[in-house]
């Protein structure tokens, strides 16, 4: 995904909350500040004009947005900083991982997510 979609999907989120709350708090400018960015900067953002922000600000924004950190980091096409460090602990093998799980059905792929947390395997 590009980083218009990005944009995008931020844009729609935020406007699909303001229309089911009538006090305003998910206007461009709210929400910016609640970001710590200057509405003009998100509204670039929103349009395509700018990169996806930082890290930090990216998941500033989800909290804002009441949305998962990790959908709108990977929409930004960046990895959360807590995944790289698992990663280059063992990258051949992460790596390996992903490669085969690509495919996999999303059903398939919770199943093996559970049976690792759950230790049964």
């Amino acid at each position: 995904m590009g980083e218009s979609s990005f944009g995008e999907y931020v844009r729609q989120r935020r406007e699909a909350l303001q229309k089911e709350d009538e006090s305003g708090s998910f206007s461009l400018r709210r929400v910016a500040g609640r970001v710590g960015v200057e509405p003009s900067y998100l509204s670039k953002v929103e349009r395509g004009e700018q990169p996806p922000p930082s890290e930090e600000t990216v998941a500033k924004l989800a909290a804002a947005l009441n949305e998962d950190p990790d959908v709108l980091l990977a929409l930004a096409g960046k990895v959360p900083t807590e995944l790289l460090r698992i990663i280059r602990r063992r990258p051949k093998l992460f790596a390996e991982l992903l490669r085969e799980l690509k495919d996999m059905p999303d059903h398939a792929v919770l199943r093996i997510v559970r049976e690792v947390r759950d230790g049964n395997w």
